[in-house]
């Protein structure tokens, strides 16, 4: 099997791409080539015995997706995109790189033909939602974003389901929740203080919180991110029928109770390493986020996620911390990964 991850430099494409390597098997097939791909070389997992391309591409650039694509992956995880903010503050590269390069990759694939039709999974976000919006979420509620990444991402899920219906690929398309605790800063995220609240002070630094206590939302761990996309590659078209976007599961919780989760778990010189100070265009993003959701459909078919805020706290700290707090990740370069 040839699996292709586009973002593999970003924190979720370097996990998946650490866990395909590790496991060696997906759905079941042993993998024999990955290609992981970004504006940034990736970096090699340790331990796969397969073939394995590092090639750096822009997905938006002309003939790059056909490039890709040369060696026919029977896999595609589509995690490239730029953040939130970042797609909020320059409207014009959130385009090119969230909605461009998406759509550049569904052509390459279309232009095969010849009965090619890869498995297709795609990190689409929650901020396609937007208000005014019900106590929760549920699976049929209508998709209205509030700002330019949420509409990117919107416009890409739409875009998928209709070549998935003409039968170009077979694709899935993953709502994530706020995945946290990210282990490294993301500055132009505009969810990146829900990670530094916690991971900063596990690591004896201190962490700036621009938003009130009272925030709402729902989060899963990278480590969680990870096995929902797994799990979705090994999904078949009749599980999934004509409605393949789903919203994934996670824990919802104020920030509040985030910080009693840190002071339960790391103890009260964690806690007091928090600092409040409002950033206005931080809390209007926010603030126009879906924040508590009922997955049905994707809890029916086998995603799971954490059960508790404390136990995404400690899942970061057996993956990133060595099991004790007090020391900081490593920090690697930044790519176009989620």
């Amino acid at each position: 099997m040839h699996v292709l991850v586009t973002g593999a430099a970003g924190m979720i494409g370097r996990k998946l791409a650490e866990r395909l390597g590790r496991d060696g098997v997906l759905n079941g097939t042993a993998i024999t080539k990955l290609t992981l791909t970004d504006i940034v070389a990736p970096k090699q997992p340790a331990g796969f015995s397969g073939e394995v391309l590092l090639p750096v591409a822009d997905l938006a650039a002309y003939g790059a997706a056909e490039t890709l694509l040369a060696g026919r992956p029977d896999v595609i995880f589509h995690i490239a995109g730029i953040v939130s903010a970042e797609a909020e503050r320059d409207f014009d590269k959130g385009w090119r790189v969230n909605f461009d390069g998406t759509r550049a990759l569904l052509e390459a694939i279309r232009s095969i033909g010849d009965g090619y039709r890869p498995k297709f999974v795609f990190t689409s976000s929650v901020a396609v939602f937007g208000g005014p919006f019900p106590e929760t979420i549920g699976d049929d509620f209508h998709l209205t974003p509030h700002t330019s990444y949420g509409t990117q991402k919107a416009m890409c899920e739409h875009m998928l389901a209709d070549y998935c219906r003409r039968g170009f690929l077979d694709s899935v398309g993953l709502r994530l929740p706020a995945i946290t605790v990210r282990p490294e800063p993301t500055a132009k995220a505009a969810s990146a203080f829900f990670s530094a609240i916690i991971r900063d002070p596990l690591a004896g630094l201190e962490a700036v919180l621009p938003v009130p206590d009272s925030v709402l939302q729902t989060h899963a761990s990278p480590r969680a991110a990870v096995g929902f996309l797994v799990h979705a590659a090994g999904l078949a078209p009749e599980q999934l029928g004509p409605r393949i976007n789903l919203t994934m599961p996670g824990v919802c919780c104020t920030i509040a109770e985030q910080i009693e989760a840190l002071r339960r778990v790391a103890g009260d010189p964690a806690v007091a390493l928090i600092r409040r100070e409002t950033d206005p265009m931080i809390a209007r993003i926010v603030g126009g986020w879906p924040h508590r959701f009922d997955p049905q459909r994707a809890l029916t078919l086998g995603f799971t996620a954490e059960s508790s805020f404390d136990e995404i706290i400690r899942t970061h700290i057996e993956d990133e911390l060595g099991g004790s707090v007090g020391r900081s990740p490593a920090r690697v370069p930044v790519g176009h990964g989620t």
